[in-house]
């Protein structure tokens, strides 16, 4: 492709049976006041239902990724694209007019930097979930300050240079796509985290409830899943279930993964604790940012 015509941007948008969302994140891309050149990848993760058609009904370009798997599908659609700049966000999400805009400008400005962020919010769900982001993506936004770059990206809303990539890890579940992506960017160049330019997405997994999403969600198949997979830089745990129709009982959640819970759960605490380059690997901002503190409170 030549430059004249090569894509500012690519947005890769992974998808597994989105049709009751997938039209409406796609007219909101169609409706930014960004000028360039935008390609948007769909990437088909073994749709059953009518993504795919409703995704060539707006023109968008459909990449297939038969292995099923978050990480698998932004591989594939990073892999295919041709922009200078690629954008990750998912199916069930809407943006404002100035989104691309805000990213394009933000590059822009500093050509050091490899990636621009910013906050997602949830328009349904429980309001427990609506009071939950901003308190995060605002810790976020506060605490690059003092450590220097933001310490969690949302996979729903990242920005970087496709020359800047060096893959994600597909062994990885859920957090392979923002946390393992912002940690190997952050050795690359400087990761922009900028507040007033949020995606929209839908709060589905919310709706399971607080304590599958504290204790399924984010302990089992975030944390515990992540790190167990990149200690043994295998698929340990999968990925958590999609949530398409109505919500999954604890017991359909863990229907076939109940051995490696037990399993990953004591090797992580048996293991996690003796490895020292992984721990200092994972812990050294941490710990940095708690000295900087203590340097702040001497002063």
């Amino acid at each position: 492709m030549d430059k004249l015509n090569k894509p500012r941007f690519s947005i890769v948008i992974p998808c597994y049976n989105e049709e009751n969302y997938i039209a409406a994140t796609l007219e909101s891309l169609k409706k930014q006041t960004f000028k360039g050149n935008v390609e948007i990848i769909i990437v088909d993760n073994n749709c059953t239902d009518d993504t795919v058609n409703i995704a060539k009904s707006f023109g968008a370009k459909v990449v297939s990724e038969k292995q099923p798997g978050v990480c698998w599908a932004r591989q594939a659609g990073t892999e295919h694209a041709n922009g200078e700049i690629i954008v990750s966000t998912d199916a069930d999400t809407i943006f404002s007019k100035d989104w691309l805009t805000k990213i394009n400008a933000t590059f822009e400005n500093n050509s050091k930097i490899v990636a621009v962020g910013g906050p997602c919010r949830y328009i349904t769900g429980p309001r427990w979930g609506r009071i939950y982001t901003p308190f995060l993506f605002g810790s976020v936004f506060f605490l690059q300050f003092l450590i220097r770059h933001p310490f969690y990206l949302s996979a729903t809303n990242i920005a970087f240079k496709k020359s800047e990539w060096e893959g994600y890890d597909v062994n990885l579940p859920q957090a392979g796509d923002e946390v393992d992506l912002l940690h190997k960017l952050r050795k690359r160049g400087r990761v922009k985290f900028i507040y007033n330019n949020s995606t929209y997405t839908s709060g589905r997994r919310l709706e399971q409830g607080l304590f599958y999403n504290l204790f399924v969600t984010f302990l089992f198949y975030y944390l515990t899943a992540y790190y167990l997979n990149r200690l043994f830089k295998r698929e340990i745990i999968g990925s958590a279930p999609a949530f398409r129709k109505k919500p999954i009982s604890i017991k359909t959640a863990f229907s076939n993964k109940l051995m490696p819970v037990y399993a990953g759960i004591l090797i992580a605490i048996i293991a996690i604790p003796y490895s020292r380059s992984f721990l200092k690997d994972n812990m050294h901002d941490t710990i940095s940012t708690i000295d900087r503190v203590k340097t702040a409170f001497r002063k």
